[in-house]
């Protein structure tokens, strides 16, 4: 009976290294118009200079192309599962990466500044994880008002609006924060902007600060996000 054949990583790197880098894809980033995926690094610096997929050259989108980003968490488990120690070494940089910024923001430390980390209304210091082991932001969330809004009654501003997470966190989880803190129903719906513009429920806090808040040249910290209750332009 014949064994099984053996795979070597090799055999799937046409599948799991980034087109631009060349390099093991690190928080592979998918383009939604055409399925391209790409380190998330290579992908936004590209996409500050040009509007076109690096790989077929379809224009993504018109004015904002970072919009059609997706990141792929199950394909960046299936390589950290076939490279041994890429996680690892990956984790280390990206301490290393806050590490190098701690003179950089008014002379506090970054996201995993002492000084910066603000606590959540519940941060009861327990047993559970909660991402405390990755590289932590501080962010204020504020509440948009609008007088021509109706639900401004419903949603209010919140008695603690700093709060501290991990960068990983995405907005679809600080949408649930809020809602539970501001008891909404269930079927209600928010907006979450930065610098006025809507974030996709998708988009983590690095990605927001490194994209939305550093790069339009904000050097205040911590990173303020808004919230108001959701406008249907349809």
């Amino acid at each position: 009976m014949t064994s099984p054949r053996k795979h070597l990583v090799k055999d799937f790197n046409h599948f799991i290294t980034c087109y631009v880098c060349k390099g093991y894809l690190i928080k592979p980033t998918t383009v939604t118009e055409c399925l391209h995926t790409f380190c998330k690094s290579c992908i936004v610096q590209h996409f500050e200079d040009s509007n076109d997929c690096p790989k077929c050259g379809i224009q993504v989108h018109e004015t904002n192309p970072l919009e059609m980003l997706r990141l792929d968490n199950t394909l960046e488990e299936i390589i950290f599962k076939l490279v041994p120690g890429l996680r690892e070494k990956e984790q280390q940089k990206e301490i290393e990466f806050w590490r190098s910024r701690k003179s950089k923001e008014n002379g506090e430390d970054g996201p995993r500044s002492k000084r910066s980390r603000l606590d959540a209304d519940n941060d009861d210091g327990g047993d559970g994880d909660y991402h405390r082991s990755d590289p932590q932001i501080a962010i204020c969330l504020d509440c948009l008002r609008n007088n021509s809004l109706v639900e401004e009654n419903i949603v209010r501003g919140l008695m603690k609006k700093f709060i501290r997470c991990s960068t990983r966190v995405t907005v679809g989880t600080i949408k649930k924060f809020l809602s539970l803190k501001l008891k909404l129903p269930s079927s209600y719906e928010l907006d979450v902007l930065c610098n006025g513009e809507i974030m996709g429920k998708d988009h983590t806090m690095e990605f927001i600060y490194m994209t939305r808040w550093r790069l339009r040249g904000e050097t205040d910290y911590p990173m303020v996000l808004e919230y108001r209750p959701r406008i249907d332009f349809g």
